[in-house]
């Protein structure tokens, strides 16, 4: 099987609301790709499609060259984590899993396989109301890895998470990626994304605004920004800012420059005998390229100078 998740022109209208409006990408084998835009944007709209959940009003969505329908043993070819509470309360863990296998002609020794790839070896016989939010996530984890599938989607799959539970996720994207499977994830923690994508769809109001590497993304929000620290910050950006800089304060004694490079910043503090203790071409995040390419399609945002 070809190890992708594609959608074609992917379309859907509820009533006069457009959810998803003409979208293309492709979730390419060996490597995690991260789908992110603002709330309301499609991101899960998008996933049922895939999964077959919603029919789209046109286009395609297919998983290995086929829809999801089309797929003779589904969780043997797409694992997926949509909602961490779909799991009946007084059904217990491992009973869960059974049904799902059992499902999919899958061996019984395939769910104590999983329970123990995600720590819940020692929960099997909970039932699913006794599971806590992040057991309920490991579960529907263990649910996606049950039929061992070339291709993964998780929906927010670190939601719940404790800061270990969470390190463990990010190691095991990574892993899935590295044994050649397209691994699909819908997130709103970009710190988390940074440390485990490697490609990025973004989408906005249910249009594709951006399809790139992370790399690529960050380098070019960063473009020729310059970060500069110095104690004597007011002064630094009148100097730079008559000099046709472009300055904006971050912090206290932290100062971003756009249009002058570090080497010309260097000299004019140096002639005003101003110090500074770091001078160094500014990285931007992966939340600021975020915010960056997605400001003009947030649907719903706080007023300026609301608490954050």
């Amino acid at each position: 099987m070809d190890a992708t998740i594609e959608a074609r022109d992917l379309r859907k209208r509820y009533g006069r609301t457009v959810a998803v409006d003409r979208l293309s990408f492709t979730v390419a084998a060996g490597q995690v790709t991260g789908f992110v835009g603002p709330n309301g944007a499609g991101k899960s709209t998008t996933m049922r499609m895939v999964l077959g959940l919603d029919a789209p009003d046109g286009g395609t969505a297919l998983v290995g060259g086929r829809p999801y329908a089309a797929l003779r043993t589904p969780l043997r070819e797409l694992g997926a984590l949509l909602d961490a509470g779909a799991i009946h309360p007084s059904r217990r863990a491992r009973d869960h899993l059974l049904w799902m296998a059992h499902s999919n002609g899958l061996p019984r020794s395939r769910v104590d396989t999983v329970l123990e790839m995600v720590g819940l070896g020692p929960a099997a016989g909970r039932r699913g109301g006794a599971l806590s939010l992040g057991m309920r996530q490991r579960l529907g984890i263990a649910g996606a890895l049950l039929g061992d599938p070339p291709v993964l989607m998780f929906d927010e799959p670190v939601n719940g998470l404790d800061p270990e539970g969470i390190h463990w996720m990010r190691g095991l994207l990574r892993r899935l990626a590295a044994e050649g499977r397209a691994v699909f994830v819908s997130s709103h923690l970009m710190g988390e994304l940074e440390g485990s994508a490697d490609h990025l769809i973004v989408i906005g109001r249910g249009r594709l605004i951006a399809d790139t590497s992370v790399r690529e993304l960050i380098a070019a929000v960063s473009g020729d920004q310059v970060m500069l620290r110095t104690v004597r910050r007011s002064e630094a950006m009148t100097v730079l800012a008559n000099a046709g800089a472009t300055v904006a304060a971050t912090d206290r004694e932290t100062v971003t420059v756009r249009g002058l490079p570090a080497d010309r910043i260097a000299a004019l503090l140096a002639e005003r005998e101003l110090p500074f203790t770091e001078l160094a071409p500014h990285r931007a995040s992966l939340e600021e390229a975020y915010m960056e390419l997605t400001r003009d399609s947030v649907e719903f945002s706080a007023p300026a100078g609301s608490p954050r």
